[in-house]
C-alpha cells in the first residue's frame, strides 16, 4: 500500500501514520529523515543535497525525488510507504506520479486530515501554558505564533494538492478533529472499502478475461461444427438431388428401350410384307406358266 497523508501542522499526520506502518506493514519516508540518510550514506544525490543544505537553502525538487526513488528500491519498501512531508506543491506531486510510473507503481491513496485551524491553536495555547504550569520548557517550534506561519504556509503551497488529488479521484478526507482512535478508525474503514472496491473490480477484469478466453478457444470448434453441418447439409442435398435425377434417368432410358423395341417391331413388319410381296410375285409367274 503506498499512501500520502496530507493535513496541516498539529493535525496528527505523525500519529496516524505511525498506526498505518505496524497496521499494513508499511514504512513511513519522510523527506527530512531520508536527506539525512542519504548525506549520511554519502550517495550522489545524498551529496547533491548536503551542498545545498550547508548553505542554508532549500533542496531542489530534483534532488528530492531522487533521494526517494532511491529509497523506495530498498527492500524494506516492499510492502509499501507512507510519504510524510512530501509533496509540498502541486510541481512535487507531478514528480511523484512521474516517478512512480516510471516504476510500475501506483499510488493508492492520498489521506488529508482536515481540521478546524481556530482549534489547532486553541489546543496549542493551551498545551503551551499546561506545559509553563508544569515548569516545562516550550519547544520554540510549538507556540501560537510559529503555527499560525506554518497553517499560513500550508494554505499557501500544501492546500492546493487536495485540489490536484480530488481530480485524479486519490484524496480521501477524515475529520482529524475526533480523537485519536476515531481518526484511526475511519483512517481503516476508508482504505478497507478501497480494498474491497479494486478487488471486487479486479474479480470482475478476471471473469471478462476468462469469458473472453473460453469464447475465442470455443471459436475454432464452432467454425468447424458449422462447416461440418453445411458440408453435411450439401451431402443431404446432392442425396436428394441423386434420388430425383435416378427416376428420370430410368425413364430416360426406358424410354429410349420403348423407341428401340418399336423400332424393331416396325423393322420385322415391313420385312414380312416386304417377304409377302415377293411370293405373291412369284405365284403369279407360275400360275400364267
Amino acid at each position: 500500500m503506498r499512501l500520502i497523508l496530507l493535513g496541516p501542522p498539529g493535525s496528527g499526520k505523525g500519529t496516524q501514520a505511525q498506526r498505518l506502518v505496524h497496521r499494513y506493514n508499511i514504512i513511513q519516508l519522510s523527506t527530512g529523515e531520508m536527506l539525512r540518510a542519504a548525506v549520511a550514506a554519502q550517495t550522489p544525490v545524498g551529496l547533491k543535497a548536503k551542498d545545498v543544505m550547508a548553505s542554508g537553502g532549500l533542496v531542489p525538487d530534483d534532488v528530492v525525488i531522487g533521494i526517494i526513488s532511491d529509497r523506495i528500491d530498498q527492500p524494506d519498501a516492499r510492502n509499501g510507504f507512507i510519504l510524510d512531508g512530501f509533496p509540498r506543491t502541486v510541481p512535487q506531486a507531478e514528480a511523484l506520479d512521474g516517478l512512480l510510473k516510471k516504476k510500475h507503481l501506483k499510488l493508492d491513496a492520498v489521506v488529508e486530515l482536515r481540521v478546524n485551524e481556530s482549534a489547532l491553536l486553541e489546543r496549542v495555547e493551551t498545551r503551551v501554558a499546561q506545559m509553563r504550569e508544569r515548569g516545562e520548557e516550550v519547544r520554540i517550534d510549538d507556540t501560537p505564533e510559529v503555527l499560525t506561519k506554518r497553517l499560513a504556509s500550508y494554505r499557501a503551497l500544501t492546500e492546493p494538492l487536495i485540489h490536484y488529488y480530488s481530480e485524479r479521484r486519490k484524496l480521501l478526507t477524515v475529520d482529524g478533529m475526533m480523537t485519536i482512535e476515531a481518526v484511526t478508525r475511519e483512517i481503516d474503514r476508508i482504505l478497507s472499502a478501497i480494498g474491497a472496491v479494486e478487488a471486487k473490480a479486479a474479480k470482475k477484469a478476471g471473469a471478462a478475461k476468462r469469458t473472453a478466453k473460453k469464447a475465442a478457444e470455443a471459436a475454432p470448434k464452432s467454425r468447424g461444427k458449422a462447416a461440418r453441418k453445411s458440408a453435411k447439409k450439401g451431402s443431404k442435398a446432392t442425396g436428394k438431388g441423386a434420388k430425383v435425377a435416378k427416376p428420370a434417368a430410368k425413364r430416360i432410358k426406358k424410354g429410349v428401350k420403348g423407341t428401340a423395341r418399336k423400332a424393331s417391331v416396325g423393322s420385322r413388319t415391313r420385312a414380312v410384307a416386304k417377304a409377302t410381296k415377293a411370293a405373291k410375285k412369284v405365284t403369279k409367274k407360275r400360275a400364267k406358266a
